[in-house]
């Protein structure tokens, strides 16, 4: 299995456009540095910054890993995203898709109602259920005499993420309504709110080296959508080199999952808005979706800590925004196919 590049960067169309939306961000991840509600609402002055020592605490202690942790989790599912609607050519695919968001779900679920709300407990039962729920997924797929791989494993991931949604259902049913019942239901619209170093660093080596492995073989992925027999005819493992693929994307899915709760459609829009940039070529797909994903996400978490005095669940306003794009690209697409 290879992992070198088929092409060099260079001043290309695509390239200048990538260069662009990674400047874009940069400036973005400066910014929501500075933007906060101490001393009062809005801005910081970069003065004022270097004279207060509460403001640098807070800043450097409390937003820096939360918006480190907001750019891992938009790039996460998007590049999860992207592959896996490659891998299963199919558009409607998202992170969750083999039962590993509706996994991380019910073994957060699962600590909060017997062992507690400790954050280190409900991070670890939720990651390892969001691993569970991609075994299960893959065992299932493997005991079906029914279709092809794909679509063994689209159906065993269906089938799995089915039963976590209604463990998940059970104990809320079981939850104490007064403590952990809103707790459960806090996690299950997603946020940030307690992100700090800890949780940060705790994550970090896997989205890093998942994202890194998903970026340097994102050439493979135009061969591997292709059907088995096609893509070994062109050099490829299809088999070893999926797995390789799709496991990196759950790992990246349940690392951010575990800390960060469920956030819905970053992984299924984004990587339609980076094709419509790009093309489908996933040499120039997978890079866009990683940086608009990443975009995307700190945004989102810079609106919901910011526009009201309350914090937003970061789920509530990604599955806003993301159902408002889907929307707007598919009704645009429909329209311009009905001009052909």
């Amino acid at each position: 299995m290879a992992f070198r590049p088929s092409w060099s960067w260079g001043a290309t169309p695509a390239n200048r456009k990538l260069a662009v939306i990674a400047v874009l961000l940069g400036a973005v991840v400066a910014m929501s540095l500075l933007i906060g509600r101490y001393p009062s609402p809005g801005i910081i002055a970069p003065d004022r910054l270097a004279t207060d020592d509460l403001a640098q605490r807070i800043v450097f202690n409390l937003r820096l890993p939360r918006i480190l942790t907001a750019l891992m989790l938009g790039m996460s599912l998007s590049a999860a995203g992207a592959v896996f609607q490659q891998i299963f050519a199919n558009p409607l695919v998202d992170p969750g898709f083999l039962g590993v968001s509706q996994g991380a779900a019910f073994g957060a679920s699962l600590a909060i109602v017997f062992w507690g709300s400790s954050a280190w407990l409900v991070q670890g039962s939720a990651a390892i259920f969001a691993f569970s729920g991609l075994g299960l997924s893959y065992v299932m797929a493997r005991r079906m005499r029914f279709g092809g791989s794909v679509l063994r494993l689209i159906l065993a991931g269906i089938a799995i993420s089915a039963l976590f949604s209604a463990g998940v259902g059970a104990l809320k049913y079981m939850a104490d309504p007064l403590s952990q019942l809103p707790e459960i239901t806090f996690w299950l619209l997603g946020g940030l709110a307690s992100i700090t170093w800890p949780q940060f660093w705790s994550i970090a080596p896997v989205v890093s080296i998942s994202v890194f492995v998903v970026y340097r073989m994102r050439w493979r992925l135009n061969i591997l959508s292709l059907d088995d027999s096609t893509a070994f005819s062109l050099g490829a493992a299809p088999g070893r080199e999926r797995a390789v693929l799709l496991g990196a994307g759950v790992a990246a899915t349940a690392a951010v999952v575990s800390v960060c709760g469920m956030v819905g459609w970053l992984g299924l829009i984004v990587p339609h808005i980076a094709r419509r940039l790009f093309g489908a070529d996933a040499r120039h797909a997978v890079p866009a979706a990683l940086l608009i994903g990443g975009l995307f996400g700190v945004l989102c978490d810079d609106v919901a800590r910011t526009l009201l005095a309350g914090e937003i669940p970061i789920g509530i306003l990604t599955s806003l925004i993301g159902a408002l794009f889907f929307l707007a690209i598919f009704m645009t697409y429909g329209h311009s196919g009905e001009q052909r």
